[in-house]
């Protein structure tokens, strides 16, 4: 099935799993950072639109924590870099009317939280289509050791995301129901 048809299929399922109010139990996410001996700091997240599993609570615990906490800025040439941005801080809306920092700091963080659109076992992501995430995974990824969490809906899962040369599989993907 094409990536296309995928998506709208696997939109619609994520929509009625988020209006059934199916949540992630985040402390899953705690432990693997824990696991994963990560005692840095920094901790980028996104914003949540379109039905997409709320992180924005996680976010606040690891604020908390005093992690620096950070979310993406869309740039020209489907690029992407994280900002520092915490509950209090004033934000703008981009083009897709996705609420982002208005930090003129930018962050590496060590370990990034990624929405998805539908996954399988072998830790493939499909996303919007943009490529936003696979690129800002390559160039993290160029700077230093990062941990990648998806955070989705068990639902979301298919039996096999098509994947090309420019997709980056993640490290685990957290849902309402396993960790994979």
């Amino acid at each position: 099935m094409l990536k296309s048809k995928l998506r709208k299929k696997v939109l619609k399922i994520r929509k009625t799993a988020y209006k059934n109010n199916l949540k992630i139990d985040f402390n899953k996410v705690f432990d693997l950072i824990k696991k994963n001996n990560l005692n840095k700091k920094s901790i980028g997240g996104y914003f949540p639109v379109n039905y997409e599993v709320d992180d924005l609570e996680i976010l606040n615990q690891f604020d908390k924590k005093n992690y620096q906490v950070s979310l993406p800025v869309i740039k020209k040439n489907f690029q992407m870099d994280y900002y520092k941005w915490s509950f209090f801080d004033p934000m703008k809306i981009n083009q897709y009317g996705i609420p982002e920092p208005n930090s003129k700091k930018i962050v590496y963080p060590d370990i990034i939280l990624i929405p998805l659109v539908a996954f399988d076992n072998n830790l493939n992501r499909l996303g919007y289509g943009g490529g936003y995430y696979d690129r800002v995974i390559e160039k993290l990824s160029r700077k230093k050791k990062i941990l990648k969490i998806g955070l989705a809906f068990s639902v979301q899962k298919i039996n096999n995301v098509p994947v090309t040369k420019y997709d980056k599989k993640l490290d685990y993907i957290v849902t309402d129901k396993y960790i994979l």
